[in-house]
């Protein structure tokens, strides 16, 4: 296998539906046997007017940049403003507040909006919360791995999916825990977020944030196109179950529209990469329907 130079995500699989013989209901694939669509920085407003209009996208991973501001101690939400808040989240933490509150806001009314969504559509598919650290933590700044776990654990609670859930009281480590496929039944996660975090430096697999206590998994970004354009063999994330994301996955040869393909166009990009191992490909599809981008495929 040749080795990549940037790894996804911290856990991924293969496996089919398990058929059931007559009327009886087929059983929902494991979390770590689907393709799903996810939508990159999904936080802009060019995306979607409000987060919650993201969450209600039928994406099923949305993208926070977050900036670790040492000059006010606050975690900023923005693509390239390290001191400022530029997006689509609200000053908004009550179902009834959504969709009409001040935004540009910073990361705690990001994870507030996503609460109060949640107590509207408790019963929603899993949606990953992939927040990229733009610039690492700050521990001198009181912006470091524990207090990012205090806000998020304070927001979000049990709504969130953690690594310590995966290993379940059972396994000692991740991996372990990745390679036994421990990972629930995808309708277990209705109503949940598992959360990733990018950007932080390391091998997934090692224990540098002591990964199995925090409230997100750790992981890489991969780009489709690197893949797959260059017929990288991914199988052994599908192997050992892990999540691979893989990015930019309108780059793949033939490159389709980065922003507004055909639903065709999408059908057939989720169908190839799940072909190649993917758990979750992103791009900036916004503009296409919650049907589309709630597509889910069984990954190969």
């Amino acid at each position: 296998m040749r080795v990549l130079g940037r790894v996804a995500a911290f856990v991924g699989a293969a496996a089919m539906l398990v058929a059931i013989p007559g009327n009886a209901r087929a059983a929902s694939p494991k979390f770590s046997e689907t393709t799903a669509i996810g939508t990159h920085n999904a936080y802009e407003k060019d995306k979607y007017t409000y987060w919650a209009q993201a969450l209600d996208s039928g994406a099923s991973l949305l993208e926070l940049d977050v900036y670790a501001d040492s000059v006010s101690r606050r975690w900023r939400v923005s693509h390239d403003k390290p001191l400022a808040d530029d997006n689509n989240c609200e000053y908004a933490d009550e179902p009834g507040e959504l969709y009409s509150k001040n935004r540009n806001q910073d990361l705690g009314s990001c994870l507030d909006n996503m609460a109060a969504w949640n107590q509207l559509h408790p019963d929603h598919a899993p949606i990953v919360v992939k927040v990229e650290m733009k610039a690492g933590f700050n521990n001198d700044a009181g912006l470091g791995p524990d207090e990012f776990d205090t806000l998020v654990s304070q927001k979000l609670g049990s709504s969130v999916y953690k690594p310590s859930d995966l290993l379940g009281g059972t396994y000692t480590s991740l991996d372990s825990a990745a390679k036994a496929n421990a990972w629930p039944a995808r309708d277990a996660l209705k109503g949940a977020f598992p959360a990733v975090l990018g950007a932080a430096g390391g091998d997934p697999r090692t224990s540098r944030y002591d990964a199995s206590i925090r409230p997100w998994f750790v992981f890489f970004d991969g780009d489709a196109a690197t893949y797959v354009n260059n017929a990288y063999d991914t199988s052994f994330y599908a192997t050992n179950h892990y999540i691979l994301i893989m990015t930019d996955a309108y780059g793949v040869s033939p490159a389709i529209s980065s922003t507004d393909p055909t639903d065709a166009e999408v059908a057939a990009r989720l169908a190839l990469l799940a072909k190649d191992h993917a758990s979750i490909i992103t791009s900036d599809w916004s503009a296409k329907s919650a049907s589309v981008l709630g597509s889910v495929a069984t990954r190969s």
